[in-house]
Order: C-alpha cells, then structure tokens, then sequence
C-alpha cells in the first residue's frame, strides 16, 4: 500500500502511477531521449485534510481502491480489446487525436506511419502481439528502403517517430510491454555552421534575403517565416508570431499556433529587415512552399562552393549559437528563439563554429600548457583571466577555470 505523505498544510496527500504518456516536440514529433520515444509519468493525487491518523488511514485506502480497480479495468480493457488488429487501433487512436485537435502535421504524420511503415504489423491481432514480434518488426523496418532516395534506408530518427505511434497505441489498448524492445540510436548532426558574415554576404540582393535572415537574426523556423504576413504579424516597429503554414500532402496550411505558447514572442524589427519587408509587394512576406524555400537555399550555397550545405533549419541552431558566443543569459536566448526549456536550446540548437572554436581551444590549451610548464607570464596571465572571468560570471567563474585546467591537462 502506497503510504502518505504530510504536506506542509497538515493534509495528507498520496500518489500513485496511473499511466505513462509521450513527450510530444512543437512539431508533432515524439522526444527520444536514450535512443527510445521520452514518456512521462502520469500520476492520480488523493488528499485528506484531516491532519490525524484517521485522515492518513482513509487517503491511503481511498489510494489502494484506485489501484485495485485500475489493475481490474486494464485487465478488462487488454480483454476487450484483443480481437482488434493493430490497425483497427491505430485508427481508433488517430480519431482521438483529431478529436483532441492534434496538429494537422502529427496527424499525417500518423497517417503516413500506417501507409509506410511496419508492413507486416498492421493486421495482427493485438492478442497475437508478443515482444518477440515487435522486435522483428523494429528490426526489419530498420531496413525498409525510403520512398524517396534510392539505395538509402529510411534514418533512425524516423524509425523512432513511427515507434512511437506504434507504443502510443499499444499502451492505450493493451498491456503488452515495450520497454525491452532494442532500436537504433539516431547519429547526432553536428552542422559545421557557416559564419553570420557569409551567410549576409551570400544572400544579399536574392530573393532569399529576408527569410535566411528572419531564421539566423530573429531565430524564426520555417513554418513561422512562412505565416508572416504585414495584415496580422506586423505592428509599428515589431514582428509577432500570429500564425504558422506548415505542408501536409503538398497543401499548404495556415494555423495558429496557440497551442505552444512559447511560440507566440514579438520581435523589434531590426531596420535592415523592415527595408527588406517593406519591398514586399503583397500581404505574405514569404510567398514561397516549403520546398521552393528550402531548394532555393541548397542551390544557393552550392552555387557558392558549399560542398557541404547547411539546411535552413540550420539557420536557427547559427542563430542560437551567435547568442551563445555572445554571451545572451540563457532565458533571453531561449524567449527569443521560442524554445520550450533552455534543455532544448543547448541541446540541440547550440552548436560550435569550426574555425571559431579551433581558434578557442587552441587560445586556451597554450595559457594552460603554459602555466602547467611553470611559465611566470602563464601565471600573471591565469591571475589576470580569474579577475576577468570574476567580474564577468561571479557565480560560475570557478567552473569555467577548472573547466579549462582539465582539458589543458587531458592533452599533456
């Protein structure tokens, strides 16, 4: 039995696990987190106010009955459901989630998992489903060739996202477990990002000019760039969010973007950009589909000499790292790029400049090895970059220090 907890009120308060649901991304997409679709557990509270004995007693019963009748409905549900086929399921799950006004973008992409993936799963049965099954099917879908280059597999990262409709669905429907189910590990991307001074001199005078800057100066995505419009996103001197045009089947549709809240910032617009805006003939800043704008960036750097070409959404991981060397407070970096945690900014947007970073590392590793060969001006110079790094970051200096110390050290 669950015990209970006394709340600083005098209440009691018992918690128990009633069910696991996925972490969603802005765009539809599940969070992997250690190579597997992220959940989160979902818990049934129960408090008693009565701060006695008597109170604890009934709100650890009145947790107990839950349990029990939770562990007799999922015996009930894996029964009644058994006889449908994973498809049959998949479908029943899809209407919910138009039901609960998923993103048009989630729900195709729930739609093309059943078209394409998982050949051989679909029409089993959900009593028939073993963790041995599962696992042949992840393994064989591993293999599947894309639709759209030939030779080439379909990429982990997309294995993931259809795994995790297939999970969703199987924990809603049935008891079966996933936990022990093997599936490959996405490669993690590290763009080698061009410098902000290339890609101005680049795209200067094209007519790629103002979405290439709207992603890399004000860190907005493509679906963002591409529902700006002069009517509702414009306002005096500021840019808003208002809406987004994402691409589903080739049409292109237009949305609000309420749902994710951290979407929805304002801009001043820097005057180089409302120049750019006010050439604009029509409404729509950006008139352009998805793939023309992103084609049109590719063919860009090539023309170039870019051998290896940064996508647009590249453009917002330069975006986020510009601030980073900048020295932006993270909570600024993350309003202004819309990210949810500062987790998701670092993570995945804040990435390195090649030639900039050799240059830092190669900067730091001489101080060190300087002062680790005994050097008098290495030891002023270290005096000197404390007091700097002091006055700079007062609460994070000393990691930094020792940071670097290490890393001197790792290479002797």
């Amino acid at each position: 039995m669950a015990k209970a907890k006394k709340l600083p009120s005098g209440s009691w308060r018992v918690q128990v696990f009633d069910h696991f649901e996925p972490i969603i991304n802005p765009d539809g997409t599940p969070v992997i987190k250690n190579g597997k679709p992220a959940q989160k557990r979902i818990y049934q509270s129960f408090t008693d106010d009565d701060p006695s004995a008597q109170g604890r007693r009934r709100v650890e019963l009145a947790a107990a009955q839950f349990k029990a009748e939770k562990q007799s409905d999922k015996k009930k549900k894996a029964a009644r459901n058994t006889d449908m086929t994973l498809r049959e399921a998949t479908n029943k799950y899809i209407d919910l989630c138009k039901a609960l006004k998923r993103s048009p973008a989630t729900i195709e992409d729930y739609n093309c998992t059943v078209r394409n993936g998982f050949p051989d799963l679909w029409d089993k049965r959900l009593k028939d489903i073993t963790e041995e099954i599962l696992q042949e099917a992840v393994s064989k879908e591993a293999n599947r060739p894309t639709n759209s280059k030939k030779g080439k597999t379909i990429s982990a990262k997309r294995l993931l996202n259809e795994w995790g409709l297939v999970t969703a669905v199987l924990h809603k429907y049935t008891d079966i477990k996933t936990d022990g189910i093997q599936l490959p590990t996405p490669d993690k991307r590290m763009a080698e990002l061009l410098d902000a001074r290339t890609v101005m001199d680049m795209v200067k005078g094209t007519d790629i000019e103002l979405p290439v800057l709207l992603a890399m100066w004000l860190s907005f995505s493509a679906s963002e760039i591409r529902g700006l419009t002069k009517s509702k996103s414009i306002n005096g001197e500021y840019i808003t969010i208002k809406e987004t045009v994402i691409t589903v089947r080739g049409e292109s549709i237009r949305k609000d973007p309420a749902k994710n809240n951290t979407r929805k910032r304002r801009h001043k617009i820097p005057k180089y950009i409302k120049q750019l805006i006010d050439q604009v003939p029509g409404d729509v800043l950006v008139p352009l589909t998805d793939n023309a704008l992103h084609h049109r960036w590719t063919r860009l750097q090539m023309r170039n000499g870019i051998k290896d070409p940064m996508t647009f959404h590249d453009l917002r991981h330069l975006s986020a790292s510009v601030m980073a060397l900048l020295r932006i407070p993270d909570k600024y970096a993350q309003e202004r790029g819309g990210w949810k945690t500062d987790a998701v900014m670092k993570n995945v947007y804040m990435q390195t400049f090649p030639e900039a970073r050799q240059k830092v590392d190669a900067t730091i590793d001489n101080f060190f090895e300087g002062i680790i060969n005994g050097s008098e001006g290495g030891k002023n110079e270290l005096q000197d970059l404390i007091n700097r790094m002091k006055k700079e970051d007062p609460d994070g200096w000393y990691k930094a220090v020792f940071d670097a110390m290490q890393h001197a050290m790792q290479h002797e």
